[in-house]
Formats: C-alpha cells, structure tokens, sequence
C-alpha cells in the first residue's frame, strides 16, 4: 500500500516542471523545486526551493541529502549524471531511472541505442567534433542537413544547412546552443516528412505500457509552435510507433511517462528523439484528456492505477512567443483571447524574456481538428507580451 504524503524533488523547474509540481501537489505530495536561478515557474508553486548548479555533482547531492526525498524527478537534461547514478544506488527513486536520464541527456547515446543496439529506423546520421569534421561528415548525407549539439534542448543550437558553404556558421551555432561541456554535434539526413508526431507512453510500476493517442505537431527554428490530438494516422503506422515506442522505452526501463517524437514519411515511420519526463508538445493534453501528460506520470511514479484515458474529439495548442528581451514582463488581450468557449491560457510566469522565448500557451477544444487549431491560433494572437529592461 502507497503512503502520502510523498516528498517529490524537481530537478529543473520550468513550466512543464510547473505542471508536474501541480500534479503532484494535488495528490498531497510536498514538492520541492530545483533550478539554477531563483523564481523559475515551478518554484512559484513548489513547498520549498533550491537554487543550486545542476550539473555540479556535489551540489545535487547536498540538496537530496538534505530534503531526503522519495523520489526525483529530472525535468531537464542538464545534470549531474554521475550523481544521479550514485543518489540511484543508495536507494533514491530516480525517475525513470538514473540511466535513462543519462543516455536521453545526449543525442548521440540515445540514437546509438535506438540505432545501433534497438535496430530502429532513424535518419542516417554522423558525428562531428570540429567543424572541419563536420564538412567531411555531411558531404554523404546530401543537402540539406540538420546540425545539432548532441546536448541542448527546445531547438537551441539546431540549424538547417543547405551547403556547404554554410557549415562553419552552423557549427558556431551549435556550440551556442549546447548545455554542458561537449564540443559534438550531430548531422543527420534531412527528411521530407509529411508529418512529426509525439506518442506519449507510460510505463507502470506493474510493468504495463499504456499510450495517448498521437500528438500532431509543427515546429520552428527547432522549437514547437503548435500541437494538436489526436493526429490522423494509420493503423499501421500506429501499431509501428507503438512497438518502437515499447522497445526503446522497455530497454530504458523504470516508470513514468516518456515523450517519443517520430517523423512519418509515406507510410515510414522513423524514430527522432525520446525525452523521459512530460513533453512540451503534450501541453495539449491539458485540454484535451480526462488526465493530462502531468497527471499520466505522477500516477505512473507513484504507482497508482490509471482506469482510462479518453481524449477529445479534437483540441491544439499553439504557443505564445516573446519578441524581445528584458526582465519585466507583462501580458495584455489575456480578457479578449480567452472569450471563446472551450479555451484556456498558460502563462508561464517567466521573470525574463527573450527574443523567442515561449512565455505561455494556449489551449483549445474545437468540432475538428482545424476548428480547434484556429481557435488556439486566435487565443494566442489576442495576447500580447510586453517587455522591458
């Protein structure tokens, strides 16, 4: 028999961490929020807080020990690995598991594991330490490539070339981006897909695997923009993702859920990337399921049952982008975007904005899928981010 209240310690506290510290919070669990700078989304909700260099092993260790949680729940992908594993072996829960964190952490381990070992379709794809190498590693792919560090997240660093003329820039882009100390990038093949969707799967404490049904969505600049559920695919492309998503998520073992990205091309469908926490695309979910993304992995963590999970005719979400940087923002249109039925508003309660920054989001239900995604499209337009120094 489970016991609550349970102590949950976030690793990263952003607004999908923000979204897990609810979760958690309504099943009585004391959350407390872990990032590397004060005020971040799920701090503003979390029981306590800790401010602390998340790659800095000693530091991670000195706060578990200090809170002694039940279990920790990575929320991003900047860590102290070699920590986790140490914490994991002393018998702190690690969510999924001190090794899955580690290889989703880098592009190359998760796609050699999904490549290599797994045997699943992925894009051809090559490393590169240096720009120099990165020339030689594209020239085979053909034009254009996408270059990306191995280690980043939400798009940072990530860039389409289509010559070669265009490499060096597109390796100093890379190094830009990148989180944490490794000079690689990965250069893969550029794929005309017809469509990138995420299928969020979860493993439970019994060993079972349940998924949601796919999450369409489109992307800029590395970036989500929008989202939709459910996405229309076949059958077979279906069951194709879901045996894929099985095998890579049951090689990673532990609970929770997994957001697993593929892209489908014709009736192909090829492995992209797999994050182990909630995804961003799965905001949707928010307004689309009786249970969100959020609530899916606590109960997952937790080990508590999930009866069902029923889905919406149709709903989107479509992302609301600052312009401009500066530490004091502001939101108008918020009364205007929100007078549509079947509608709602994220606004992520970031301090600082940047040019590009996702600031909030917002949600919609509608009679079809493009009926939900206008109305996502119109919330959104009606606010505006207002930024100053």
């Amino acid at each position: 028999m489970t016991i609550f209240p349970k102590k949950v310690m976030l690793l990263g506290s952003g607004e999908l961490g923000k979204e897990v510290a609810i979760a958690a919070q309504r099943l009585g669990c004391q959350v407390i929020a872990c990032d590397r700078y004060a005020g971040a989304p799920a701090m503003q909700v979390a029981d306590q807080e800790e401010v602390l260099t998340m790659t800095d092993p000693n530091a991670l260790r000195s706060v578990v020990n200090k809170h002694q949680p039940d279990v920790l729940i990575p929320e991003i992908e900047a860590l102290a690995v070699d920590a986790l594993q140490a914490l994991e072996d002393d018998g702190i829960q690690v969510i999924p598991t001190a090794r899955a964190t580690a290889v989703t952490m880098n592009r190359d381990r998760i796609r050699d594991l999904a490549s290599g070992e797994l045997g699943l379709r992925t894009a051809r794809f090559a490393y590169a330490t240096d720009a120099k190498e990165l020339h030689r590693a594209s020239e085979p792919l053909g034009w254009p490539v996408v270059v990306k560090p191995v280690m980043s997240s939400s798009g940072k660093g990530q860039s389409v070339v289509h010559r070669a003329a265009d490499l060096d820039q597109a390796w100093e882009q890379a190094m830009a981006g990148a989180r944490g100390s490794s000079a690689q990038v990965i250069v893969e093949e550029f794929l005309n897909f017809d469509l990138e969707i995420t299928l969020l799967t979860i493993r439970q404490h019994d060993g079972t695997t349940l998924f949601c049904p796919p999450i369409g969505h489109e992307q800029a600049n590395g970036d989500y923009q929008c989202s939709w559920q459910p996405a229309q695919i076949s059958d077979n492309q279906l069951h194709l993702a879901q045996a894929m998503a099985r095998t890579v998520t049951d090689n990673l073992g532990g609970v929770g859920l997994f957001g697993v990205e593929f892209f489908l091309c014709g009736d192909e469908v090829v492995f992209s990337e797999l994050s182990p926490r909630p995804h961003d695309t799965g905001l949707v979910t928010l307004i689309s399921q009786n249970l969100s993304e959020f609530d899916l992995h606590l109960r997952a963590v937790l080990g508590l049952p999930i009866p069902i999970i029923t889905t919406a005719e149709a709903a989107a979400s479509r992302v609301i982008l600052a312009s401009s940087k500066g530490s004091q923002v502001q939101f108008s249109g918020v009364a205007e975007a929100l007078k549509e039925a079947d509608t709602n508003l994220l606004l992520f309660g970031k301090r600082e904005a940047r040019t590009g920054r996702r600031m909030g989001v917002a949600l919609a239900r509608g009679s079809n899928i493009d009926d939900a995604l206008a109305k996502a499209d119109r919330c959104a337009a009606a606010v505006r981010v207002q930024v100053k120094d």
